[in-house]
């Protein structure tokens, strides 16, 4: 019965189900790269003057919200990734999917009214970190939910999902890009920055509950329960051939085990990809040290150059980042040529140019394009 209907494998026609896995794959990193880039937004409205209790004047306290933002982003990303993985069986993945891009959403929408509500550093602050931390808790749970549904349609689709990763820091950039050139009010652009991820999630959500719809889809989303109901038909009539000669008793004992041995345990698979998981874990590790913490913080050598000042860190930290982390994905398909310890040494050279030692925006542009 499984082969039949193995053999008549519906067409993605029109690569609906392509687009709507890219689409996903955007939005599951949408949160973090829509605040790593409004960097610059979030320190304006933090280093507002503020009137201390007994003093006459002003004073200036310093957030690093660069800093907190990388830590209360990775750490809620980490333990909620591994609860994730832990609490699939008893969740279902499309309750799952759905409530996290419905919070996701929610919490866009927050963002985008504090804007134009008049907040004290402090407080603004407080309110900032707590958002940025649910962000990641319910994108954590949305990554590990959307790559284990990837897993279930061909190798291609899961190629087409990175890629929707690596284009939403792209995404994020342009965004930021066309609210500082824009002509409007500080307030303005800003509330237009953060209304366009609302949009982007709003319309993943409405993709992903049309995905089971899509034949191409419905087929490879079932495809386990079909093996299961096949496998389990083939059972009951083993069972019934078996039972006039009282072999029952048996072939359930025999059966328990192939059933049981089909799953496997989280520590079993760690066992399997500890190598690479310690691999990506050394890559994301150093990478995360220098972006956005160190790289946002460099300034251009350019700085009578009142437009260019305005757009560098967008344009040479951001999009560069980005666009070679794009390439960078799509890169190792083709050839291998970069070893891990290569990413350890360039690190000082982040630092050298934060302090000035090296001249002119160029090599600044070359090394963050070799590190990514």
């Amino acid at each position: 019965m499984w082969n039949e209907k193995k053999q008549s494998s519906p067409s993605d026609r029109g690569q609906i189900v392509a687009i709507i896995i890219f689409i996903l794959g955007l939005e599951s990193l949408l949160p973090w790269n829509f605040f790593i880039t409004a960097s610059q937004y979030f320190n304006m409205r933090l280093n507002e003057s503020v009137s201390s209790n007994g003093t006459s004047g002003p004073v200036q306290r310093k957030y690093n919200y660069d800093s907190w933002m990388v830590l209360l982003s990775q750490l809620p990303l980490l333990l909620f990734t591994l609860l994730n993985s832990l609490l699939y069986q008893w969740v279902k993945e499309r309750l799952r999917v759905a409530f996290s891009l419905v919070v996701i959403f929610l919490l866009f929408a927050l963002t985008a009214g504090l804007v134009q509500v008049d907040m004290q550093p402090d407080s603004f602050f407080s309110v900032t970190m707590a958002t940025i931390w649910f962000f990641n808790v319910f994108s954590a749970v949305l990554q590990g939910s959307l790559f284990g549904m990837v897993g279930l349609f061909p190798p291609r689709y899961s190629t087409v999902f990175m890629s929707g990763q690596g284009l939403a820091g792209i995404f994020a950039g342009v965004a930021m890009l066309c609210s500082i050139m824009s002509k409007s009010d500080p307030k303005s652009a800003a509330l237009g920055y953060f209304v366009t991820p609302c949009l982007v999630t709003l319309g993943a959500l409405l993709c992903y509950l049309l995905l089971p719809h899509l034949e191409f889809a419905h087929y490879y989303l079932n495809r386990n329960q079909a093996v299961k109901l096949d496998k389990s038909n083939k059972l009951l009539s083993n069972t019934d051939k078996t039972a006039l000669n009282g072999n029952v008793k048996d072939l359930e004992v025999r059966g328990v085990p192939e059933e049981s041995s089909e799953r496997s345990s989280v520590f079993a698979v760690f066992k399997k990809i500890w190598l690479m998981a310690l691999c990506v874990t050394f890559v994301f590790a150093v990478t995360l040290s220098v972006f956005p913490v160190i790289t946002v913080r460099v300034r251009t050598v350019y700085t009578k150059d009142a437009d260019w000042d305005k757009v560098f860190t967008c344009v040479c930290c951001i999009l560069v980042f980005n666009i070679m982390d794009l390439a960078g994905r799509s890169a190792p398909s083709l050839f291998q040529w970069v070893s891990l310890q290569t990413r350890l040494q360039i690190i000082p050279h982040f630092y050298s140019q934060i302090f000035n030692t090296l001249k002119g925006n160029w090599i600044f542009f070359t090394v963050l394009s070799f590190f990514v």
